[in-house]
């Protein structure tokens, strides 16, 4: 796992092997050990590796769902945290999946746009996946537009006590 985050920001930043093996003080060859997990950095040193490159390490609590079912028996996840998004993702447009718009035509969706990232929130709201969740839902906008989005009470009420505590108006 070290050697591909190493290797995605290496890459991410345009390096070559030898130009972050300079930069980071260590050997083009032990570089690629760890790229190739053949060797595994210690913490300090994976960190002075990815600092070159002009990355950081953060802890990232993991996000845990429960999955509760709604008054007709649909079921729908609810998280015990929000995340946030990278912003290219929490403001790029897509067109959701099958098993979220199943109702109508495909059409491009907007996130940048209010109103589609409110539209396309309530949908996954509704019918989303925790998978679904965290790669549409950011945790800040989500509590932005708390107040405006058209949702079941079951999963407003379920989603209330996490998006309160996090700053949304009662």
């Amino acid at each position: 796992m070290t050697g591909s985050l190493i290797e995605r920001a290496r890459c991410g930043s345009g390096l070559s092997q030898r130009e972050l093996a300079r930069l980071a003080g260590t050997s083009q060859s032990t570089l690629s050990m760890y790229e190739h997990g053949a060797k595994s950095p210690t913490l300090a040193v994976a960190e002075r590796i990815l600092n070159a490159t002009g990355h950081e390490l953060h802890l990232v609590p993991r996000v845990v769902f429960t999955t509760f079912t709604g008054p007709r028996g649909e079921p729908f996840a609810v998280p015990d945290g929000l995340w946030r998004l990278e912003p290219k993702d929490a403001t790029a447009s897509v067109v959701l999946p099958q098993h979220l718009h199943w109702s109508g035509p495909s059409r491009v969706y907007h996130l940048r746009d209010r109103r589609d990232r409110a539209r396309v929130y309530e949908i996954v709201l509704r019918e989303g996946e925790p998978t679904d969740l965290l790669t549409y839902v950011d945790g800040a906008f989500l509590i932005d537009l708390w107040e405006d989005l058209v949702i079941p009470a079951d999963i407003r009420s379920a989603w209330g006590p996490l998006i309160h505590t996090h700053g949304a108006n009662q």
